[in-house]
């Protein structure tokens, strides 16, 4: 039964499509209506090995059935397990887990400015997304999410994106952390140049300020490494993760160095729901199914998507970027992406936008070549139509 939207008493804060999910398998979901979408949106980079996956949903059943929740005050051998895993893969040492991407940042947030002691201005980005809690909102760089919401927390300042020069004049002795995204995806899937991180790393080694990484959006294999910053030969400090680690279910996590580790105490920071059992079991098996043969063909899954959007050579496409399976396609002025994401919701398609340009593609990790090359064709379809409708 549909519910009558006139009626509704949920709080009017999202742009909802008027697609009712029902049902899900693999990159595929069903409306109300029985109607077939490939999932290229993933609820945002979330469920990256798609939906009613056999090994993850097992897993959280086989928990569901032992226990859902105690409490933090008990020790876990799967939380455990899982933190030894995401230090091996991260290259760092101590992990906190919380319920979600923007909890992650603000542990972040707080990990850094207890190691500051006393030091407590962070540098962030223009055009970078953090989370929409007062701190993480604080370090976000994109003021249309701040209208009506002031006054912010103090002490975060924002500079141009990929810009090593900015981030140095703006160091003081107040400074403890630089904040960055290794891509920015609600920002525009903007890509940080090799240059730049290389050159962050070392600006705080030597400034002796923290570089705390953003991966909620870009970790867990997304990129075709499993953190982004893989890619670029460096380690963080810190860095936070969360949407696609336990495949749809709410967990973060927050991964620094043993310095930084080394001055959090027991009682300085903690989460009634964060590491919960069940999301927990999700997430050991996430990790366990993110192999080398896997990232490797995230990798080229992603090429090929890129090369094939580029092969369409339609003007409207002012630019193609990303990295694995994150895509951003940023159209010309004049054409509107939240249209074209219509039409490809009317084709069957669900994908993302960021801002009124850029086209924000997120397929599963087991999308294959026959569904991309589908996607493709919608593709063209739509952003053909909308170009002879807004000329």
């Amino acid at each position: 039964m549909k519910n009558n939207m006139n009626y509704s008493k949920l709080l009017n804060n999202y742009s909802r499509y008027p697609v009712e999910p029902v049902k899900g398998k693999g990159a595929y979901l069903y409306d109300s209506s029985g109607k077939e979408y490939i999932d290229f949106l993933c609820g945002i980079a979330v469920t990256s090995f798609g939906h009613n996956h056999p090994e993850i949903t097992s897993a959280v059943i086989k928990q569901i059935e032992s226990f859902w929740h105690v409490s933090n005050l008990f020790t876990s051998t799967p939380q455990e397990n899982l933190a030894q895993k995401l230090s091996k893969q991260s290259g760092l040492d101590y992990v906190f887990f919380s319920n979600s991407g923007t909890e992650s940042i603000e542990a972040s947030i707080k990990f850094a400015r207890k190691w500051g002691q006393g030091r407590n201005e962070i540098i962030s980005t223009h055009g970078g997304f953090h989370g929409r809690t007062y701190g993480s909102l604080s370090a976000t760089g994109q003021y249309k999410f701040w209208e009506g919401f002031e006054p912010f927390v103090p002490g975060f300042t924002h500079v141009p994106y990929n810009d090593l020069e900015a981030v140095k004049n703006s160091i003081n002795k107040n400074t403890v952390a630089v904040l960055i995204e290794t891509i920015q995806g609600e920002g525009g899937v903007n890509v940080a140049s090799t240059d730049y991180l290389k050159g962050l790393r070392k600006l705080c080694s030597d400034k002796n300020i923290l570089l705390i990484i953003d991966e909620v959006q870009t970790g867990m294999g997304r990129t075709g490494k499993f953190f982004s910053y893989i890619h670029h030969g460096i380690v963080p400090d810190i860095v936070a993760t969360a949407k696609g680690i336990a495949n749809g279910l709410p967990l973060g996590a927050t991964i620094c160095s043993k310095e930084v580790a080394d001055c959090i105490k027991p009682g300085n920071h903690g989460s009634t729901f964060g590491g919960n059992p069940v999301a927990i079991a999700a997430a050991n098996k996430v990790v366990d199914l993110l192999d080398e043969k896997l990232l490797n063909k995230i990798e080229q899954l992603g090429n090929t998507l890129m090369k094939s959007i580029k092969d369409l050579n339609l003007y409207a496409i002012k630019d193609i970027r990303g990295k694995g399976l994150i895509i951003g396609v940023e159209f010309i002025n004049g054409i509107s992406c939240k249209e074209i994401a219509k039409k490809l919701l009317e084709e069957g398609f669900l994908v993302g936008t960021s801002g009124d340009s850029v086209l924000r593609i997120l397929p599963p990790f087991i999308i294959t070549e026959i569904e991309i090359s589908k996607f493709i064709s919608a593709l063209k379809k739509a952003v053909t139509d909308v170009s002879k409708k807004e000329n």
